[in-house]
């Protein structure tokens, strides 16, 4: 029998800017509802689980470098938790979110820092479940080995069936960045110093580059 997973990591993936205000991509808005019908196919374990809760996770991914984001309440984890609360939630579990993350890696890192899975230890009985689509799984799954310092069943895998296209070779590449940039990284204070230090390096990359 597949353990439960009480304490749920959802990444987002994506929030639009627009003349009425700031919303969720359709994608963002299928991996929150993919978390809520999770817990409430579980909901006596969350219920009965001592620290069980819904961890969102996001801040401003896809704005302009430089441009400011979001105001307060309207950042990706936050949008994303409001819509889980409106759509009951908060009768099975409780939730937080975490807003300061432009990528997965930081998702994960500043959940982390920010104390936001509380004092629970994931083990092959009580994994730490993630809820993302298909594609992200594998590359989340090789991060949170970097930063959580979990792997295999600790790691359950809540799936999002709806569709997402994205581009395999693109994912592969990411993938194998992911891989290669943050071996020997064992804190999120290290893989996000390591974050830094290949975002520099592409840029500088980038800036010799002709043509660009």
């Amino acid at each position: 029998m597949t353990p439960t997973a009480t304490v749920l990591l959802v990444f987002g993936r994506g929030v639009v800017a627009g003349d009425d205000g700031y919303r969720l991509t359709a994608e963002s808005v299928a991996r929150t509802e993919a978390a809520v019908a999770y817990v409430r196919a579980h909901a006596e374990e969350f219920r009965r689980t001592p620290g069980a809760r819904v961890v969102f996770t996001g801040g401003w991914p896809h704005g302009p470098g430089g441009a400011p984001g979001p105001p307060p309440g309207f950042r990706e984890g936050e949008l994303m938790r409001a819509l889980a609360r409106d759509a009951g939630l908060d009768a099975y579990a409780r939730s937080a979110a975490e807003t300061r993350s432009r990528t997965t890696l930081q998702n994960l890192a500043h959940t982390m820092q920010d104390g936001l899975l509380g004092a629970a230890e994931f083990t092959a009985r009580r994994p730490l479940g993630l809820v993302t689509h298909p594609w992200h799984l594998p590359r989340v799954r090789l991060l949170a080995a970097r930063v959580l310092g979990l792997s295999g069943p600790a790691l359950a895998d809540v799936p999002v069936t709806a569709p997402d296209p994205v581009p395999a070779r693109r994912e592969r590449a990411v993938r194998a960045l992911s891989r290669l940039g943050y071996l020997g990284v064992r804190t999120p204070e290290a893989s996000l110093r390591r974050e830094r230090a290949l975002a520099r390096a592409a840029d500088r990359i980038g800036r010799l580059t002709p043509g660009r």
